[in-house]
């Protein structure tokens, strides 16, 4: 990954947003977009946002509001558990601010009782099976592999306004210069 040495490190915080490189081969994240939720000493946690998964919520929670809520994969740890991220903080208390608009959890059974009313809608939550987690100074190695690029700009206009399909590319072309191209390199090299 030589094209990506001459960058400047750029390091995350929790908000940020983390873009793979156009070829990292690992298939949990090829073009993949990361909310990161945490990042401390400890570790990092963040949700892919960009991985749809087969099932809908409503395949996985009984009580669903909706039989077409989409469901992502967050990443490939504990796909046992379920997370979402909404932007509706005067609606439902105890979701932790994890960037300007954007909240992580809450109490689940009111958001249900919301989305049924019509008070949430599915425009402002995203529902994830499992999470993106790295142990304590494995995001850093990564980042220093040049695995990741770091996006700073405000996540909430790119979290609910493009669909899963776009979001990878756009979040480069907006980020604009280098960037721009790389979101136009094919998904494999052997087609330049």
């Amino acid at each position: 990954m030589e094209h990506f040495d001459a960058f400047k490190r750029v390091n995350p915080n929790k908000g940020d947003l983390l873009i793979s490189e156009p070829y990292l081969s690992d298939p949990n994240f090829e073009r993949s977009v990361i909310l990161l939720c945490e990042h401390d000493v400890n570790g990092s946690i963040g949700f892919v946002l960009n991985r749809l998964s087969e099932l809908s919520l409503a395949e996985v929670i009984e009580d669903a509001p909706d039989d077409e809520i989409p469901l992502f994969i967050g990443g490939p740890v504990q796909q046992d558990t379920l997370h979402f991220v909404h932007c509706s903080p005067h609606l439902m208390e105890e979701g932790r601010e994890i960037a300007k608009g954007i909240y992580w959890g809450g109490d689940f059974e009111k958001l249900m009782e919301l989305m049924s009313a019509g008070l949430v809608t599915a425009d402002e939550v995203r529902f994830f099976i499992g999470y993106s987690g790295w142990g304590a100074g494995q995001l850093s190695e990564e980042l220093d592999a040049n695995s990741w690029i770091v996006n700073k700009r405000t996540a909430l206009q790119y979290i609910f306004r493009y669909s899963h399909e776009e979001l990878w590319r756009q979040v480069l072309k907006d980020m604009g210069g280098k960037f721009r191209a790389f979101s136009n390199f094919p998904a494999d090299p052997r087609l330049n």
